[in-house]
């Protein structure tokens, strides 16, 4: 009970952080459409590029969870506090990644046909972007610590405070006022660098005086890079962060597919995948929640705690995500009227929550099997499943169901044939996840598996 109480605060705690970082983008994009479409036709194709880059290497810092769980459970609060400080060198080594993809984007923006009037502020917003990389990637850090430290509460009360101070900065950076001219999409990007320095000074702030932080000596003098140490850092997070990538891109790829077919299509597939990205945070939460619990039993040489709480988290999985999805297909009617006005995106969009609920029924499943299969340090093997069922069976799939065809199946280029054929490859990989799971909960394994 004890156990099942402390995933659930630590979950809900986590779950409240999220959506407020959810609502970064909401209010970025109420604030850049009501300035003008073209303020928001750049800030969509800027947001779509940096998130694909800033998924993908945020989550090889969230990949550290596991290890410093471990070591906490382990009581190896010194080696903790130098683990974090050799960290600082890979997320040096990312923020470096990030900023050259952010400030050389041309390649990118000529891939995807960007118009090239549109182009010289796409640019603009993703190089004050790429300035704003360093500290959100390090906020980040501070982020997973905590969260491994089973205290997440002061980061979600400082991503909270951030939402309050970031939109009032983008409504003035936009749309300009009190001696500053308008700034456009850019607008929410300098907005965005103002919040994550912010962040950033909360956090060192609170790392230099929170007696919770005290036992890890956080504070002391750096060492010279452990290559060694940084290189498992990598085996880890790098599998993963590429994971982000693949169920990201092949989301936003899908969206790309259903845009040709027209503006009903595309509004109402809009719809259904902001509803299946809120939904996410509650198996993403918990996952977070569970992963620190099931690496910590394990780094104090609890095996069977470990197992006992995958158990547990498998449940609370799938009693959410069933009742979630059971909402979501009772309010499949009334919930697109709460989006458009229009009568076909909203007939279009109802159609498509039927498929939502079911995909989120998968999607719980595998995101937390996803951060409990790191916990055993097993990463590469559902990154290549991630690939060839979400690229392979998902977005392929659903491409010919869309645009391929054949004799006995012909082609249906609506959104449902993108969705159904995302469905089943998702439930695929959580009948895989589950297998995996299930086999290193199997292994022998001793103690030493610690970092």
């Amino acid at each position: 009970m004890k156990e099942l109480k402390l995933i659930l605060r630590h979950a809900g705690t986590v779950l409240l952080g999220q959506l407020a970082v959810m609502a970064f983008g909401v209010a970025d994009t109420v604030i850049a459409g009501r300035y003008s479409d073209t303020a928001l036709a750049a800030l969509s194709v800027g947001s779509a590029i940096y998130i694909s880059v800033y998924v993908g290497l945020i989550g090889v810092i969230q990949a550290l969870l596991p290890i410093w769980a471990q070591m906490r459970g382990a009581q190896q609060h010194h080696a903790l506090g130098r683990s974090i400080r050799q960290s600082l060198y890979l997320s040096a080594l990312l923020s470096c990644a990030g900023m050259a993809v952010l400030l050389l984007p041309g390649r990118l923006l000529q891939w995807a046909d960007i118009p090239p009037d549109m182009q010289a502020e796409v640019r603009a917003y993703l190089a004050v972007l790429a300035l704003a990389f360093a500290p959100s990637l390090l906020f980040r850090q501070f982020s997973t610590l905590n969260q491994s430290l089973g205290k997440p509460v002061l980061v979600t009360w400082l991503q909270v405070g951030a939402l309050v101070v970031k939109i009032p900065l983008s409504i003035w950076f936009v749309a300009g006022g009190a001696g500053l001219a308008p700034q456009g999409a850019v607008g929410c990007a300098w907005a965005t660098l103002v919040v994550n320095y912010f962040l950033l000074l909360m956090a060192v702030l609170l790392l230099r005086s929170n007696p919770i932080y005290r036992p890890y000596r956080i504070w002391a003098p750096m060492e010279k890079p452990d290559w060694r140490q940084i290189a498992s850092f990598a085996r880890l997070g790098l599998p993963a962060g590429m994971s982000y990538m693949v169920e990201v891109t092949s989301f936003t790829l899908m969206a790309l597919f259903i845009a040709r077919q027209g503006t009903v299509a595309a509004a109402s597939h809009q719809i259904a995948a902001s509803l299946a990205a809120l939904l996410y945070m509650v198996p993403l939460s918990l996952a977070i929640a569970s992963s620190a619990r099931v690496s910590y039993w394990i780094g104090a040489g609890e095996p069977s705690l470990a197992r006992r709480v995958v158990g547990m988290s498998l449940g609370l999985s799938a009693l959410s995500a069933t009742a979630l999805a059971l909402l979501l297909w009772l309010l499949s009617q009334q919930i697109p009227a709460w989006f458009s006005r229009n009568p076909e995106v909203v007939i279009a969009a109802s159609s498509l929550l039927g498929w939502v609920a079911l995909y989120h029924l998968a999607d719980s499943v595998q995101a937390l099997c996803a951060f409990l299969l790191r916990c055993y340090r097993i990463t590469l093997v559902p990154l290549l499943i991630y690939g060839v069922l979400l690229w392979g069976v998902g977005l392929a799939g659903g491409y010919f169901l869309a645009y391929g065809g054949s004799a006995s199946l012909p082609a249906a280029p609506n959104p449902a044939s993108f969705w159904s054929a995302a469905t089943l490859a998702l439930a695929a990989v959580a009948l895989s996840f589950l297998a995996l799971l299930w086999r290193a909960l199997q292994a022998p394994r001793d103690s030493a598996t610690s970092p």
